[in-house]
């Protein structure tokens, strides 16, 4: 039976989906050098446990119970929180590798890869390094060399928590269910839905949600 290392290096899941979170943890636990030293659901006890453990590297879903992990990364950053984050979602790169690394993640990689991606973006990670998709690393290198992207599509134009109330829209959420879910006013998600409208380019709420709802179902696809 091989021996551990002294000094293994620490992982923490917040990730919502229970099956998928302990499926991670076993792929993780059978590297010799890695082990995880804790799970969550939401970014409430996200937050308090990566304070608490202080991991080598915290794994982060975008979609998370009541929010987005995008707000967890937010949350670390801004409590000075010094631990490297890998963003790991079922969301194609194109709609949120670029914001969850704006939001203060060192890589993002797709549910639907590879196992052997998944350990090869951690390793990369706690290396210090950036971990994209090489597709996706080449779009971005272009958009600084050209100053703009040629694939940027109307929904880019949308702040992340704009983003997140167009996603429940499309979802049938009414206003009101969105504020409980993500713990705002009516107000407020009135106030991002009008601003939904204005980038857009929309005429009015039905309109909104008619355009959510196709989104919504072309990403299911």
């Amino acid at each position: 039976m091989k021996s551990r290392p002294s000094k293994e290096l620490s992982v923490v899941i917040v990730e919502d989906h229970r099956m998928f979170r302990e499926q991670l943890a076993r792929l993780i636990n059978k590297a010799d050098d890695m082990r995880v030293c804790g799970e969550a659901d939401n970014i409430r006890d996200g937050l308090a446990l990566i304070k608490q453990e202080r991991p080598s590297i915290a794994i982060v879903d975008i979609s998370l119970e009541g929010s987005s992990g995008l707000e967890l990364l937010k949350d670390l950053r801004a409590h000075g929180v010094a631990v490297p984050a890998l963003v790991l979602s079922m969301h194609d790169e194109s709609l949120y590798a670029e914001r969850a690394l704006r939001a203060g993640a060192r890589g993002y990689v797709n549910k639907h890869g590879a196992s052997v991606e998944l350990m090869g973006a951690i390793r990369q990670v706690l290396n210090g390094e950036i971990y994209l998709n090489p597709r996706f690393m080449s779009r971005m290198i272009n958009k600084m060399i050209n100053g703009r992207d040629s694939s940027a599509r109307p929904i880019d134009r949308l702040a992340d928590r704009e983003l997140e109330v167009f996603d429940l829209v499309g979802r049938g959420l009414t206003t009101r269910e969105i504020a409980a879910q993500l713990g705002l006013g009516i107000t407020t998600v009135d106030t991002y839905r009008a601003r939904i409208k204005e980038k857009l380019n929309l005429e009015n709420a039905r309109q909104v949600a008619r355009f959510a709802v196709q989104w919504v179902a072309e990403r299911s696809v």
